[in-house]
């Protein structure tokens, strides 16, 4: 055993005194890698958004643009998402745009703060983000916050002791420590408050020196401030102990007297970029923040710049050891991903896998890939192991390869086995905890099935046959309680039909009518709990001969008709089952046409679908499965 806890060893019992002394030391494992520094001045305004690996540092890369060339502007960071706040564009912007740290490209529109301002500080832990100070124009004592996970307008949190613009924030899980700015004359004032709680700030202590343009770092128990100016620019660099109160302690130099530069961290370094010194810089530098010392120069970005802002997915309002350093997935954690798909007018055939926490809202993120790139597969999950099977590629055609992904790791799925029929559009998520099964779905020959197949899903294998549909059917969708599996609707050559089966998941054999949904449809979506389910959207060949918005459920455990549930926020279809987990269930992507809409329902109830977050990549006829869909709730 590793003398010392680490993410990849979950090996025996840890010693709180062994993980205590790993968080203290500043050497507990980072959950992230990456480090983005964002917008600054050269001398003209920049968009540009640059990133570097924390762990191998080097030179930066181009990681995308913001929506808007700026300059002071603030920069935060959870596990998933980079955010950009305010800032100088020329006069002040209240626009927040962010980014998704797993992925590149430009950023998207988050929402607004209270007013236009620059000069402004943030910080966060993994849930909420806050905004401090600035110039709008006049200085500002405002704090305002955000949800990390969700987007919209920032809420008013409190007030700083001192209005003041250019001040520094470093974070632990739970407290934000805000240090120095200006305020009419140069500020040595140190403040903090708690990130979960709404309230003003309380005093601190005080820097080693009243400075401006001064910027902050943490690990989960040490915050770090750097760079600033009085009458001259500066290379101090000092820290305070955030759980505690006190004045800053001087412990090591930047390279080059620097003021406003980008400054972020993982659990073990902090990283400043940039900088205005007069003159702008490049520069990518570190230090130890367990130990300090001078700063050792790392790489450059990719356009020298001052005035921006730095952030991480590894800081130390996310390195706490238990709650911000993000555990391995456990069992039935509520994640949800979305397998394949196909982008049009291309016709592209997707291979990559994204994922969303079922609980939380925002966009997807990357988690792996396919073996074969493809669309319209069907799948099935247990809490641990999740099975894609089927689907169509080009120019292979109808598959009946079946691969498999383990939902606490992420990377590429691997070969489990075949299924006994090669197809595509085939229901999704039926099974249980310890069987999946796939029914119906189009292929070549004769066209289309009816055959049902299950798998073990714990041991790779090939699919053995179970029993058969009341008739050969494309577009079905599927759900199941523990013991019950349920297929819903679909296409039966010429039309498409309103029936509802059902199956029980531990036998074989046929299924057994259930009754009739609202509508016929084919390419609906599926959720379930373990009493209720709900069919989503889907294409109404006749007669509406379009995509529809309309949700239904059934009681599972019960035979009869479906109720209407309420509406989607977009009519679409061929987004093949859904996401669920005890209370909530998510629907993502589908076609009318590819879209990147993801909508979620809390099952228990009635209602329309409310936004949920997008997708990153612009997708239909994916596969969407799940770690605790209603089959796993017994």
């Amino acid at each position: 055993m590793a003398n010392y806890p680490q993410l990849d060893d979950q090996v025996g019992v840890w010693k709180l005194k062994d993980v205590n002394s790993a968080v203290m030391g500043g050497y507990w494992p980072s959950v992230g890698s990456r480090g983005i520094f964002m917008a600054g001045k050269q001398p003209a305004l920049q968009n540009t958004v640059d990133f570097i690996n924390l762990v191998t540092p080097g030179d930066a890369n181009d990681f995308g643009d913001l929506s808007q060339s700026r300059a002071n502007n603030a920069a935060i960071g959870s596990f998933t998402r980079a955010i950009c706040a305010g800032g100088a564009a020329p006069g002040v912007s209240n626009r927040i745009d962010y980014f998704v740290f797993a992925s590149t490209g430009n950023a998207a529109d988050y929402g607004d703060l209270a007013a236009g301002n620059s000069n402004l500080s943030a910080g966060s832990n993994s849930t909420r983000g806050v905004v401090s100070g600035g110039i709008a124009p006049g200085n500002v004592n405002v704090i305002q916050f955000i949800t990390m996970a969700s987007t919209g307008n920032v809420t008013d949190f409190g007030d700083l002791t001192v209005a003041r613009h250019d001040p520094g924030t470093a974070t632990s899980p739970t407290r934000a420590v805000v240090a120095g700015g200006q305020g009419g004359s140069d500020s040595n004032v140190i403040d903090f408050f708690e990130i979960a709680t709404t309230g003003n700030a309380a005093d601190f202590g005080d820097l080693t020196e009243a400075k401006r343009g001064v910027s902050g770092a943490s690990s989960s128990t040490r915050g770090v401030f750097t760079s600033g100016k009085d009458s001259a620019v500066k290379t101090t660099t000092e820290f305070v102990t955030i759980a505690s109160q006190g004045n800053a302690i001087d412990y090591g130099d930047l390279t080059t007297a620097s003021r406003n530069v980008g400054f972020t961290s993982d659990s073990r370094k902090a990283y400043a970029a940039g900088g205005f010194a007069p003159g702008h810089t490049n520069v990518i530098e570190n230090i130890l923040i367990n130990s300090g010392g001078n700063f050792v120069d790392v790489g450059d970005l990719t356009v020298s710049r001052g005035y921006l802002g730095g952030c991480s997915n590894a800081h130390g309002g996310l390195n706490d050891g238990y709650q911000g350093t993000r555990p391995t997935h456990s069992a039935g954690a509520g994640r949800g991903l979305l397998g394949g798909g196909k982008t049009n007018p291309a016709g592209t055939n997707q291979i990559g896998i994204q994922s969303i926490q079922i609980q939380t809202l925002g966009n997807t993120n990357d988690f792996g890939d396919l073996t074969l790139a493809s669309y319209g597969r069907s799948g099935c999950a247990s809490r641990t192991r999740g099975v894609f099977g089927g689907g169509y590629n080009d120019p292979a055609g109808y598959l009946n390869v079946i691969e498999s992904i383990e939902f606490a790791s992420q990377g590429n799925a691997a070969d489990f086995g075949n299924s006994t029929v090669a197809r595509a559009f085939s229901a999704s998520n039926a099974g249980s905890q310890t069987r999946g099964i796939i029914g119906a779905g189009g292929n070549k020959s004769p066209g289309v099935s009816d055959v049902i197949d299950y798998i073990t899903i714990a041991s790779a294998g090939n699919a053995a046959d179970f029993g058969n549909l009341s008739a050969a059917r494309s577009a079905v969708n599927g759900f199941s309680s523990p013991t019950r599996g349920v297929f819903a609707m679909g296409h039966e050559s010429p039309a498409d039909v309103d029936t509802v089966e059902y199956i029980t998941i531990a036998s074989t054999g046929n299924v057994t009518d259930f009754g009739n949904s609202t509508s016929s449809r084919q390419y609906a979506m599926t959720v379930s709990t373990s009493i209720r389910g709900v069919s989503a959207g889907g294409f109404d060949n006749s007669p509406s001969n379009a995509m529809v918005n309309i949700m239904d459920y059934v009681t599972i455990a019960t035979t009869g008709n479906s109720t209407d549930f309420g509406d989607l926020t977009v009519a679409r279809g061929q987004s093949f089952g859904g996401m669920s987990d005890p209370t909530r269930g998510v629907f993502g992507g589908g076609t009318n046409p590819d879209n990147v809409t993801i909508d979620y329902i809390t099952i228990a109830t009635t209602g329309n679908a409310a936004d949920f977050g997008d997708m990153s990549v612009q997708t239909g006829d994916t596969n969407n499965i799940s770690d605790s869909h209603g089959g796993l709730q017994g």
